[in-house]
């Protein structure tokens, strides 16, 4: 019995994720992972953000990304799609459905403004920027439930 999702299962497995983990690669080479919010459109992953922020940054300079989703806790129920791509910064195009569907995910569990400390809430009062990761190769995903053993 196999455990990979098809192609539909993996994007409705990431479009119902809750976070993402990025990975993009730093100048000197090592690669730096991060927990970020997303939307998925069109077979694409969004992720936004401070526009200052170091992993706009990052991906100006490289654009060869990961982006993981992962599920379970027990190994048998471990569920996962990984892809690898090409992130690029994107204009203000795309931001009306990507604010909608990060305030329909995300609202929930955003934290007020004025909760936030100062040097938090200035750093996030910048303008914003917006990255779409458009996936290269195989996408990656597997299913331990599929193997029956829970």
């Amino acid at each position: 019995m196999g455990v990979r999702l098809s192609e539909d299962e993996a994007w409705a497995f990431l479009e119902a994720g809750h976070t993402g983990i990025l990975t993009s690669m730093k100048r000197d080479g090592f690669p730096i992972a991060l927990p970020v919010w997303y939307a998925v459109i069109d077979r694409h992953v969004f992720v936004a953000g401070p526009g200052t922020s170091r992993k706009f940054a990052r991906v100006r300079n490289n654009g060869k990304v990961s982006f993981l989703v992962e599920s379970g806790e027990r190994w048998a129920e471990l569920k996962a799609v990984h892809l690898t791509g090409r992130a690029e910064i994107v204009d203000a195009e795309a931001w009306p459905e990507v604010d909608r569907q990060m305030d329909a995910k995300y609202a929930a569990y955003r934290t007020a403004s004025k909760a936030m400390p100062d040097a938090t809430r200035k750093h996030y009062a910048v303008s914003r920027g917006l990255m779409r990761i458009a996936p290269e190769a195989r996408i990656l995903t597997w299913d331990n439930a599929r193997l029956g053993l829970s």
